[in-house]
């Protein structure tokens, strides 16, 4: 009988190690000084504050945010279309956005990627988008894990998760508590589906309708494949230059990040009980995906704003008397962003408009 190898069992640590080799050069184009190098070290190391005017932020009272994500079935489509370079940048803005939400500043990332078999390729596809994701996100890439499982995963298969830390001075926590009757609901918008709802998605598009990745769409001006794999929105760079405009007068008093469970669960997680949001559905632009969708799958209208974003991926609940200079600093950075609704007293919810 043949001695049995590690390689026999499923797993090339030559192969392991070509695909590790091509990692630093994508993580050290995330790199500030604030990154101390420890090479071939079991952690990343990254320094919260130090004295040089550039990246001193000299924190009174400062406050670890963190959080951590993964991407869901979008991951199948990205497999089904064989382009794997973009889920990584959903990964990251899955868990930046949240810690945005509180007003932090995101510090550093890791990810996790499980796959079934030694891929340098497409390991190196993969952390490229995360690499892209921190890049745009102002967030530096400290290390991560890959985890070679050919009894857990099918051939062709893999699995993403993310870790975020952020920091924000307790002074300038964002948490919700200030919201008050009379603020104002700017929503900020979607790059389209973000990373939820693709378990619906894929049934509808490929179960239902049997279409084709690479098929074009009149509708969506693109082909399924692009459309479905369009990244998710960061938001790092629009919260952090609305945040730092305002540096004496804490105008913003909410975040929330519109995932699953749409804009009422996601909205509603930040109200105090005493308020109520009161949402415009005509006061945005739907991007063409998701009454594409709704029309291919018959989905009731109830059930789309559960599952989507509808186009807004953040609301910003800010003071009225702000609400116009925020919008305007959100249009000079290229964003579409429209005042969505208004605060009112009441129990805690969030209610549509009557038209």
């Amino acid at each position: 009988m043949a001695k049995a190898t590690y390689k026999s069992a499923g797993l090339d640590l030559d192969l392991y190690n070509e695909g590790i080799s091509r990692l630093p050069r994508l993580m050290q184009r995330t790199f500030t000084p604030r990154v101390l190098p420890l090479e071939d070290g079991f952690a990343g190391l990254f320094r919260l504050d130090f004295d040089c005017p550039l990246f001193a932020r000299k924190y009174e009272d400062p406050v670890l945010v963190s959080c951590t994500d993964g991407v869901g079935t979008k991951l199948k489509v990205a497999q089904k279309v064989g382009r794997h370079d973009t889920v990584g940048i959903d990964l990251v803005a899955m868990s930046i956005n949240d810690a945005l939400c509180l007003g932090a500043e995101p510090l550093f990332f890791l990810d996790y990627l499980a796959m079934n078999k030694d891929d340098p390729n497409l390991l190196e596809q993969l952390v490229r988008g995360v690499s892209n994701g921190c890049v745009e996100a102002d967030c530096a890439l400290i290390g991560g894990e890959t985890a070679i499982m050919p009894d857990v995963y099918a051939p062709g298969d893999y699995d993403l998760a993310g870790f975020c830390v952020g920091v924000v001075d307790r002074k300038k926590l964002i948490d919700g508590k200030h919201i008050a009757a009379g603020d104002a609901l700017i929503g900020v918008a979607s790059s389209g589906l973000h990373s939820n709802g693709y378990s619906l998605v894929r049934k509808v598009v490929f179960e239902l309708e049997k279409f084709e990745v690479n098929q074009h769409v009149e509708e969506l001006g693109e082909t399924v494949g692009d459309c479905l794999l369009t990244p998710t929105r960061i938001y790092s760079k629009a919260v952090r230059r609305i945040l730092g405009h305002y540096k004496v007068k804490q105008v913003v008093h909410g975040l929330a990040h519109i995932t699953g469970g749409g804009i009422k669960e996601n909205l509603e997680r930040i109200m105090p009980l005493d308020v109520r949001a009161v949402i415009d559905r005509n006061s945005w632009r739907v991007p063409p995906v998701f009454p594409w969708l709704q029309r291919l799958g018959e989905i009731d209208e109830a059930e789309m704003e559960r599952v989507f974003n509808m186009g807004i991926g953040l609301i910003v609940v800010a003071a009225p008397f702000y609400a116009s200079s925020i919008l305007d600093s959100l249009h000079d950075q290229g964003y579409d962003a429209w005042e969505i609704g208004r605060v009112e007293a009441g129990p805690r919810e969030v209610v549509w408009a009557e038209k």
